[in-house]
């Protein structure tokens, strides 16, 4: 082999050596500003008794077995740092937490446990990282209900019928009805967007206006039905349905007594 060659192949190794060199670098600063800037638990260092007894309740409740035992998730359930409190207090308050299966949708159901115990959980899952808080609904009815109304038939009304009834959505899921939601649930559903619904932030409707679809949710849930009966509130569909089956009845009876008496 010629010097010339030698020292050509030895410059290659080393170029190959040098962007070897460069990758490691370059991976290792990512790793290390990855976790600068990640999201991480504080509650082993917290002070406070309620994410103590939260982090216990989080045990007892098998939360662990889906989300991980500091809430970084797995591969059923999505993790829980940053979520906040009022995404553990919505799901847990319904019922849709702890889940008994994974299906298409939670539905609602009892709670496993007292509203006590769901805020302790709700204060550990908060330790691992900022989200939304438990909102203070207080003087929602004060509020606008013409207001509330439009807002929920501009934002609401097209999965959750125009009362709050429910409808269904795509692949075996659904909008729930809102006649057992209370006004804390409602207002957490709209910060935190659990299951298909979207996150609408403060820019999006203010905390005064989500008061106001509050006091309008809550007013339709005890309104009377002075033309009559309900039919269940979900819309014309069930309105044409019962009218055609009554009325066509009637007029077919109304024939066969003609007939007779002719």
């Amino acid at each position: 082999m010629s010097p010339s060659t030698f020292a050509a192949r030895l410059a290659g190794r080393r170029r190959r050596v040098a962007g070897a060199a460069v990758v490691l670098v370059c991976l290792g600063v990512l790793t290390l500003l990855y976790g600068a800037v990640a999201p991480r638990g504080s509650a082993a260092t917290s002070t406070d008794p309620n994410v103590t007894e939260g982090k216990a309740l989080y045990s007892k409740y098998s939360c662990a077995s889906c989300h991980g035992l500091n809430g970084e998730g797995g591969s059923r359930a999505p993790s829980l740092i940053g979520v906040g409190a009022a995404a553990v207090d919505f799901q847990m308050g319904t019922g849709r937490m702890p889940a008994q299966y994974h299906g298409a949708q939670m539905p609602r159901k009892a709670p496993v446990t007292d509203e006590q115990e769901i805020q302790k959980i709700a204060a550990y899952v908060a330790s691992l990282g900022a989200g939304p808080s438990i909102p203070n609904v207080d003087g929602w009815q004060k509020t606008d209900v013409a207001l509330g109304g439009a807002l929920f038939r501009t934002n609401c009304a097209q999965c959750h019928n125009f009362v709050g009834a429910g409808g269904a959505l795509t692949y075996g899921r659904y909008a729930p009805a809102l006649n057992e939601a209370t006004p804390t649930q409602i207002y957490e559903a709209m910060i935190t967007g659990p299951e298909n619904m979207p996150v609408f932030g403060d820019k999006t409707i203010t905390p005064a206006e989500k008061l106001a679809v509050i006091n309008y949710v809550k007013t339709v849930q005890h309104e009377a039905n002075p033309g009559g009966a309900g039919l269940g509130r979900i819309g014309p569909v069930s309105e044409t349905f019962v009218g055609i089956l009554v009325g066509l009845g009637l007029c077919v009876l109304f024939t066969l007594w003609l007939g007779t008496r002719a």
